[in-house]
């Protein structure tokens, strides 16, 4: 569409919800299925939610890497989509979705993840899952790693610090390109390839003296491995679309200070590192100053540089939750440490709900690398009531999403890009970091506790209504 002409979200324009595999399949032992860091994280109850910072499974586990059977690990069983998958998919179609994003199951497919030969059985599940999105006119957009990697890559190999991991995924990725090119064409390398602190890269803090070094050793090992998918996809379709991902951590200034300006920008950047590499295709100068000061070396191998440079991704997806600030006087450089925002108000999780600094960051994306832009994850997570009646009533939830899709609306007025928008979650599942069921982001409603006790029945919850009438009016009914 002519920039000129933008006032609206255009007609090709995607709208759809997206869910982890790790999060929602259960069966984890099914179909020759191995362990992977998801299947280890545990549920706990002690929470403190207005200071909680992301979880992981690897935390967690710290390093025992083994089952405990005092235990409950609440994403061994999900939602149980791995059965429900159809009965799901429908009510998403029935609710007018156009796209839909999930995950690979690394270790269903790759139980260990240095086999030779991939797992038939779980290839056969992703047969039957894609070519059902496909039936129901539903677009798949499929994330290849989405924190499920293999135990066993962590336990024998210590994650992506070790090179050896970048032939293991690109031989994961053959498989999948191979398998389904002619059925998927938006894919991505890695979700939210920048958050770090979820321990994705599969390290186990006390394993390593240097624990940073090791950390961005293991990113440049996943960003080679991207462009090596990327390289695979474009030999079996040149219209595949290849997108690395981020969790949008982009933190305002805390005052007009310069102190603060200068610190904001330069934390700041070691978010935009991940799409800089992705995007650009080479490493910027500032990262390699950030390295010489806090005596990190990242080892290239002979064509890793060659190699970025020649397959850039082909756009950018991130999910985008909150907004934070950067405190030269209170905060660290540690990408966690950001102070909290007095002028806006948060969820009961702690999440400054900001929906302009969604436009902001639409806007700071695309004025970097002019490319387009997909918002692959944003809702809200909230405690559900369910009434006597079976109607669940989620007011808070219509309008955090409405907010956002306004400013969507404004961004694509400004002249950005923007393919589709995901909403996490069209169904309730686990917790990415607390591994609860209570912080319900989903439109539908899963009938099961934190303690996985439950019928598992899907109720349609006010929000799904409104959802559909979103999509099919185009976004026309939006209240500003």
């Amino acid at each position: 569409m002519d920039k000129r002409q933008r006032s609206a979200f255009p007609q090709d324009f995607l709208w759809g919800g997206a869910i982890a595999a790790n999060q929602a399949e259960g069966a984890y032992k099914e179909g020759g299925k191995g362990l992977s860091i998801a299947d280890l994280h545990f549920y706990t109850s002690e929470k403190t939610y207005g200071s909680m910072k992301e979880d992981a499974a690897l935390k967690n586990v710290k390093q025992s890497l083994v089952l405990d059977p005092n235990k409950y690990y609440p994403k061994q069983s999900g939602i149980d989509f791995y059965h429900t998958y159809k009965e799901d998919l429908a009510l998403m179609q029935q609710m007018g979705s156009q796209c839909f994003r999930t995950s690979f199951n690394w270790p269903r497919i790759f139980p260990n993840g240095d086999e030779e030969q991939p797992n038939e059985e779980g290839l056969l599940f992703y047969d039957r899952l894609i070519d059902e999105m496909l039936a129901l006119g539903i677009e798949p957009l499929m994330t290849i790693s989405h924190y499920e990697m293999p135990l066993h890559l962590v336990s024998q190999y210590g994650g992506w610090a070790n090179r050896k991991l970048v032939d293991f995924f690109s031989r994961f990725c053959e498989v999948l390109f191979e398998r389904y090119h002619s059925k998927v064409k938006y894919w991505i390398t890695f979700n939210q390839i920048n958050l770090i602190s979820f321990n994705s890269v599969g390290l186990l803090r006390d394993r390593y003296e240097n624990y940073q070094q090791a950390t961005y050793q293991a990113i440049h090992h996943q960003l080679v491995a991207q462009a090596m998918a990327k390289m695979i996809a474009s030999q079996y379709r040149s219209d595949l679309m290849v997108g690395t991902m981020l969790s949008d951590k982009i933190a305002y200034p805390a005052t007009c200070k310069p102190e603060d300006q200068l610190f904001s920008l330069r934390k700041n950047q070691m978010q935009y590192f991940f799409s800089d590499v992705s995007m650009r295709g080479h490493y910027p100068g500032y990262a390699f100053r950030y390295f010489e000061e806090n005596g990190i070396q990242v080892e290239f191998a002979p064509d890793d540089e060659q190699l970025l440079q020649q397959y850039p991704m082909d756009y950018l997806a991130f999910s985008y939750y909150y907004t934070k600030l950067n405190d030269s006087f209170k905060d660290s450089f540690d990408p966690t440490d950001k102070s909290s925002n007095p002028y806006l108000k948060s969820s009961e999780w702690g999440w400054e709900i900001d929906p302009l600094g969604l436009r902001i960051a639409l806007n700071n994306y695309y004025d970097r690398y002019e490319c387009p832009l997909f918002i692959t994850e944003n809702g809200l997570g909230a405690h559900d009531v369910v009434e006597a009646n079976g109607e669940i009533h989620d007011p808070y939830r219509i309008s955090y999403i409405n907010d956002h899709l306004v400013q969507i609306a404004e961004a694509i007025r400004d002249g950005v890009e923007v393919l589709g928008y995901c909403l996490w979650t069209p169904i309730d599942i686990v917790s990415c970091g607390t591994a609860e069921m209570s912080k319900r982001y989903g439109l539908i409603y899963v009938d099961r506790d934190d303690e996985g006790q439950g019928s598992g029945k899907r109720l349609l919850k006010d929000s799904y209504f409104w959802y559909k009438d979103v999509i099919r009016t185009n976004g026309d009914k939006l209240e500003k």
